[in-house]
């Protein structure tokens, strides 16, 4: 019954992208953000759903969309040489069955990076993959939030739809795409136009943003816990009343440590000491075992060369019994461990000139958005006063979503090149108005000199 839904709304989905070209956009973001194919029981595992809807995507851009207003920036071309190198990686590769698997998703979600920001156009556009980004993500932080509230979840006990403990539904992952989403939910219920800001949607975003903070609580993930500190840190800076709510929400967050779960706070205890827990020095291990393979291999060793790893330390932790405390040592060897980091996923995938472009990438893209709101700041006309708060929002959710993926390995996932593309969109979309405007303004100019109405 599940899968007969999931096509008929898929194909009712596909039906009305065939009337409205961009609708297909929002699918493709529903397919890879959600994957229904990974919640449905035969059906859709069948079917190559994500590429069904990424090549209708570009096929209907091709044939029926507007490309009069489309331009092409320098991180769009940053993203085509970084996929033409994870290419040449792949054929490369240390395990070249293994790396083709990954790159059969991998390029997907660069390209579409690429793609997306020709589509945005217009606010409009920016806006409904903005909000659409927000609901599919939605489907899976709600579910989430509610257990969490009823249950308390666990580390990996909280059930997000799917047994598969990957990609979105992975718990330290989710809970970086569910802190980085706050700063967009908050700008939807004060900026958006999709829907009416009333009360209603207000409150609806209000209890979303709730669900998102629950997240690393429900998953117990020390990676959304940080992003949440670094999260609450930033939104304070931006706030003209600091010594009001910095008390507060210190207050707020002593108060909340009764009510969190035992395991939860025994969990986080482990952020000071990472020699206390196994799954951290394993990633201690792995980060200085790629450091080592790239002195080696300076071009990477392809997708998922990680499986070659293999190494030994001392792990520590303190044991309490009828003897008193005392710190006991023991010998751990590991081997074939993921990076549980995008730096050095991508360090040790793709080597110095892959991590470079990818880090120039992110960094170009910090550094424009920032460009956008200083120079919208003071502007609060009504076609403008949306602008700042929106590169905030974004600027926000990049860098909580970059100092997640810190501590896990989501250098490729879908969701932030879709992020991306939302920056390159709104900039590429400004500077077109920009542009328009300055042309319209020369004109007027030059008929006033030729005594002509402007």
């Amino acid at each position: 019954m599940r899968d007969l839904f999931f096509i008929a709304f898929l194909g009712l989905f596909f039906l009305m992208g065939f009337r409205r070209p961009f609708l297909l956009v929002a699918v493709y973001a529903y397919i890879d953000i959600v994957s229904p194919q990974r919640l449905s029981y035969f059906l859709l595992n069948s079917i190559p759903i994500s590429f069904i809807a990424f090549a209708a995507m570009v096929g209907a851009w091709l044939l029926v969309d507007d490309k009069k207003d489309c331009r092409f920036s320098a991180r769009q071309g940053l993203m085509l040489l970084l996929v033409a190198w994870c290419g040449y990686t792949t054929m490369t590769a240390d395990f070249p069955v293994e790396a083709l698997t990954k790159w059969n998703w991998v390029w997907k979600a660069i390209i579409a990076g690429v793609f997306l920001p020709l589509v945005l156009r217009t606010r409009l556009r920016i806006e409904a993959l903005t909000v659409f980004m927000i609901l599919c993500a939605s489907t899976i932080i709600i579910n989430g939030g509610m257990k969490t509230a009823l249950s308390g979840g666990g580390y990996g006990v909280l059930n997000l739809m799917v047994e598969n403990n990957s990609g979105l539904y992975e718990g330290s992952i989710i809970s970086c795409v569910a802190i980085a989403l706050i700063p967009l939910i908050l700008w939807v219920a004060n900026h958006g136009t999709i829907f009416p800001r009333d009360w209603k949607v207000k409150l609806f975003c209000y209890c979303l943003c709730l669900a998102c903070m629950l997240m690393p609580v429900g998953t117990e993930a020390r990676t959304g816990l940080v992003c949440l500190v670094i999260l609450a840190g930033m939104m304070l800076m931006r706030s003209k009343r600091k010594f009001i709510y910095g008390p507060l929400m210190a207050f707020a967050a002593l108060a909340s440590i009764p009510f969190l779960p035992a395991s939860f706070t025994q969990r986080m205890q482990t952020i000071e000491n990472h020699q206390g827990d196994e799954s951290a020095s394993t990633r201690v291990a792995v980060w200085m075992w790629t450091l080592d393979y790239v002195k080696q291999h300076p071009g990477g060793g392809g997708f998922d060369n990680y499986l070659q790893n293999s190494f030994t330390y001392f792990a520590q932790s303190t044991v309490t019994d009828s003897g008193g405390t005392r710190i006991e040592r023991r010998l751990v060897t590991d081997k074939g461990r993921a990076y549980h980091s995008a730096y050095f996923e991508l360090l040790g995938e793709q080597g110095y000139f892959g991590f470079a472009i990818w880090a120039l990438i992110h960094l170009i893209c910090f550094i424009r958005t920032e460009t956008i709101r200083r120079l919208y700041r003071k502007r609060d006309g009504p076609e403008e006063a949306w602008i700042a708060p929106f590169a905030v929002a974004l600027q926000q959710g990049h860098v909580i979503y970059m100092i997640g993926s810190l501590f896990v390995g989501i250098a490729y996932q879908p969701f932030i090149f879709m992020m991306l593309a939302l920056q390159i969109g709104l900039d590429t979309y400004l500077t077109r108005r920009r542009m328009d405007a300055a042309r319209t303004s020369l004109a007027a100019t030059l008929a006033t000199q030729r005594g002509l109405p402007a």
